[in-house]
């Protein structure tokens, strides 16, 4: 087993949906021992949880615990000296019986879109990297990028000019569409990606020694009402898991 595929289970466990629970579990047993401890504990784990659901906590930590790029637009990719556009892959459905065929998830989906209508702005052309994640189960039979390719000239009537179809997490996409583009003579990409995901993949890339123009897409933002945003919700604690899940992966990089 490559220590890469422990990187999902390990992350998956310190998320708050697992975490937290396990946390509210260990106080009840406190509880049941009489230990005043435990309710301290149960109390903090559930009450952390129900924030963490909230929109307005996912929004907070948005804002603050990762670093901010704003959108660019295609006047700055040129004004910039951009070569090429780069996607990055967020996953895929393997099997959409709907369609017969694998579909793009919904990051990749809006990651593409959002490259390609900057590359239709701007002229430029769009590299694709992303292979099979290291979550990717034993169904999974195309590649992010095979997926990617196919759905961008389907649906948008776009060619995809470069793909990496094996990288399975953020280091090596950067690691392995780095080398394509160099051997064409670009040097200067703009990266799309997540705005969560941003601050690592933007890490990961300027190892390379590519220079890179953020273009990140899917800000988290207010969308419910002052009240509701304020109460529990699946997407809000989507929102702070995504974050918090970030945060986790700059530290690695640091640590690295």
């Amino acid at each position: 087993m490559e220590l890469g595929s422990l990187k999902p289970v390990l992350s998956s466990l310190l998320m708050p949906l697992a975490f937290l629970p396990l946390l509210g579990l260990l106080g009840l047993l406190l509880i049941a021992k009489r230990l005043r401890a435990g309710w301290m504990l149960s109390v903090v784990a559930f009450g952390v949880l129900w924030l963490l659901s909230c929109q307005g906590t996912a929004v907070w930590l948005a804002r603050t615990a990762l670093p901010q790029y704003p959108p660019v637009t295609a006047s700055q990719l040129k004004a910039s000296q951009v070569q090429a556009i780069v996607v990055l892959g967020g996953g895929t459905y393997p099997e959409a019986p709907e369609y017969g065929t694998a579909q793009p998830g919904p990051a990749t989906a809006a990651r593409l879109r959002y490259g390609i209508w900057l590359a239709k702005q701007s002229g430029l052309p769009v590299a694709f990297s992303g292979g099979s994640g290291w979550a990717a189960g034993i169904n999974v039979k195309s590649s992010e990028a095979e997926v990617a390719a196919r759905v961008a000239l389907e649906d948008y009537g776009f060619t995809l000019r470069w793909l990496e179809d094996q990288s399975r997490d953020t280091a090596e996409n950067a690691q392995l569409v780095a080398p394509l583009l160099m051997r064409d003579g670009v040097q200067r990409i703009a990266l799309v990606t997540d705005a969560l995901h941003m601050p690592r993949a933007l890490a990961e890339f300027e190892r390379t020694g590519l220079v890179i123009i953020p273009a990140p897409r899917g800000y988290v933002l207010a969308t419910r009402s002052d009240v509701l945003q304020w109460l529990p919700s699946a997407d809000g604690l989507s929102g702070s898991t995504r974050v918090l899940h970030e945060v986790l992966g700059l530290a690695a990089i640091k640590l690295r």
